[in-house]
């Protein structure tokens, strides 16, 4: 029961996220409005994707240097989940977008950027998919996991601010710390971040077991 804490408390704090996100009190802005509960959701998810994303990196970097398959398996399974966040913040942002700027998609850079950096992801699954000696598969997409994540950083954080954007935080456009993450926000905010990044982990290391169990009836 000692090992599994921080899946009780991954439960616990998506718990007070949900509860809060939909029935705590938020402070109430010009367009945003009741909107501002999506930071819970949108911003937390995205918060879990980058966290999940960058320790895929580091498996695949680590799988390089060892030549381990068990850390294709936890850098393939952290992409996974990274992934899935990423498409679940697209949605929710999607959703956030139809309510403040009147449209579900708008030709901005942060969206588009974010749209292409998950493609760029998405052809790394395809490219694992398309291989079948198990190390080669691991090494090239070990390579094309840094360069994925070489490239989504610049795209989704700093190209968006060298042009004008609506995104919140880029072209000039304030972020929501700089006026309306007050303290109040803060306490579920944050607690949302971790929830949804153990949550992510939580699935991950499931399917870690089932592709180690694989490997063993496969040897």
């Amino acid at each position: 029961m000692k090992q599994h804490w921080w899946k009780a408390l991954a439960i616990v704090l998506l718990l007070y996220t949900v509860t809060m996100g939909f029935l705590g009190n938020v402070p109430h802005l010009p367009i945003l409005n009741e909107t501002i509960r999506n930071l819970y959701f949108h911003v937390a998810m995205w918060f879990a994707m980058m966290i999940l994303l960058t320790v895929s990196v580091v498996y695949s970097v680590k799988y390089l240097r060892s030549n381990i398959l068990d850390h294709d398996t936890v850098a393939v399974e952290m992409a996974n989940m990274g992934i899935l966040c990423g498409v679940l913040g697209l949605t929710t942002g999607s959703v956030w977008a139809r309510f403040t700027w009147g449209d579900w998609w708008t030709n901005d850079p942060k969206l588009n950027a974010a749209a292409i950096g998950m493609l760029i992801y998405l052809a790394y699954l395809v490219l694992r998919n398309s291989l079948e000696d198990e190390q080669q598969r691991a090494r090239i997409a070990a390579v094309y996991n840094i360069f994925a994540f070489a490239v989504f950083i610049p795209l989704i954080f700093i190209l968006p601010r060298l042009t004008d954007s609506l995104h919140p935080g880029n072209g000039g456009n304030p972020g929501f710390n700089s006026y309306d993450l007050d303290s109040q926000l803060r306490k579920v905010f944050y607690p949302a971040v971790l929830g949804w990044t153990l949550l992510g982990v939580w699935i991950a290391s499931l399917r870690i077991r089932v592709r180690r169990l694989e490997q063993k009836l496969k040897s």
